[in-house]
């Protein structure tokens, strides 16, 4: 079964080449030389350069029928925790470097893990992004969702979503390459899942999220979440998770947790591919269209009058 005519992929990376260009400037992580990549707490990785070849990338999404694709600069590399210059030079770089991108590129801006200030998204939302990514450690606890809540009520009060991208992690002698990811990513998407329960939503009334990885299988937990006093599941309407690295299994169950109207295309490429359109032909036409056209659209635009 082909693609949803209009279909949304609101999770990928590429990166333009000023961002390129400035990581190879850089001695210390997050650095490329050549094109292997070093990031703080994570073992070398060699990027594929075919990965980051824009028009090849975008003939790719356009053959596939995406009508929109949007790119995160990819909070694991650490960039908004960086000392003040080395911070603003990437981040110019990726902000001034995906608006040139070729359609049906779009992109989630950035802001410093530290003292965000709320007046750099509206700048961006001016520019043209989408909405703004976060670093699921910088809301893993119901303090720390205080904590920004003034970067995340300007994004309500702008009316654009917020992604929740997992973020730098601690090394961690003699674990495999895989640790961070499959590991490390996951329990930060929870915890931050988890803290949005308790006190996310109380904060932030009208803010539509989006939890990448379907938020480390978290909803898969509600069970216990009851179990534990911890009340009733109450699906909340303005609360997303994208489908980015998982497949048949995983998509099956966040829907039998959630109901399909949460659930987004997302594909983490080209870390990942994104879900199968048999599988998602396999849940039905409705869910089909629902899952990479309507939900996204519902994510981005919100509630229409």
């Amino acid at each position: 079964m082909p693609p949803s005519p209009g279909s949304v992929d609101v999770h990928q990376h590429l990166w333009p080449p000023s961002f390129l260009d400035e990581l190879r400037r850089r001695s210390a992580p997050p650095y490329l030389r050549g094109w292997t990549l070093h990031v703080a707490g994570e073992p070398p990785y060699d990027v594929d350069p075919v990965a980051h070849d824009v028009e090849r990338r975008a003939a790719a999404e356009r053959g596939a029928g995406r009508s929109q694709v949007l790119l995160s600069m990819s909070a694991p590399l650490g960039v908004e925790r960086l000392p003040e210059r080395g911070r603003t030079r990437l981040l110019d770089a990726w902000h001034d470097g995906v608006l040139g991108l070729p359609e049906p590129f779009g992109a989630w801006a950035s802001v410093p893990d530290v003292d965000p200030d709320p007046d750099e998204v509206t700048a961006a939302v001016k520019d043209g992004f989408v909405g703004l990514q976060v670093g699921a450690h910088l809301i893993a606890e119901p303090s720390r969702i205080e904590a920004m809540a003034p970067v995340l009520r300007r994004c309500e009060e702008l009316d654009v979503p917020v992604l929740v991208h997992p973020g730098p992690v601690d090394p961690t002698p003699g674990a495999p390459d895989w640790w961070p990811a499959v590991h490390q990513y996951v329990v930060q998407l929870q915890a931050a899942w988890w803290s949005w329960t308790t006190a996310g939503r109380s904060l932030l009334p009208d803010l539509r999220l989006c939890f990448a990885a379907g938020a480390g299988l978290a909803p898969l937990h509600h069970e216990r979440f009851v179990a534990r006093g911890g009340g009733r599941l109450r699906v909340d309407p303005w609360v997303f998770v994208d489908t980015s690295s998982h497949g048949r299994q995983a998509v099956d169950h966040l829907t039998r947790a959630l109901g399909v109207d949460p659930v987004v295309l997302g594909s983490d490429r080209p870390y990942a591919e994104p879900v199968d359109d048999e599988l998602l032909a396999g849940l039905g036409d409705a869910a089909h269209h629902a899952v990479s056209v309507r939900n996204p659209r519902r994510l981005l635009e919100g509630p229409r009058p």
